[in-house]
């Protein structure tokens, strides 16, 4: 019986595991675009500091990294709060 069962669910468990491989592959890439968007508002920043950058420009530019590094924090909250709700379940 055992032998049946572990056949039946082998798709299932191919599937999980793919599922867990793409979500651990999405969270490498969200936190590579979070480093890569504080690199580019340190040089932002120094930019201003410098000289080299307007200040309307410069708001306008970090107000848009800021948006998609809120927007990254945000995604990885909603999945940590998933993962939360998923073992309080099990």
């Amino acid at each position: 019986m055992l032998l049946i069962d572990d056949l039946l669910f082998a798709p299932l468990h191919g599937l999980l595991w793919v599922a867990r491989k793409v979500d651990e592959a999405m969270g490498q890439e969200q936190e590579q675009e979070e480093e890569l968007l504080k690199a580019r508002l340190r040089e932002l920043y120094l930019q201003l500091e410098s000289g080299q950058l307007a200040e309307e420009e410069f708001e306008a530019q970090e107000a848009e990294l800021l948006d998609r590094l809120e927007a990254i924090l945000a995604s990885q909250e909603a999945a940590e709060a998933a993962e939360d709700e998923e073992e309080r379940a099990a």
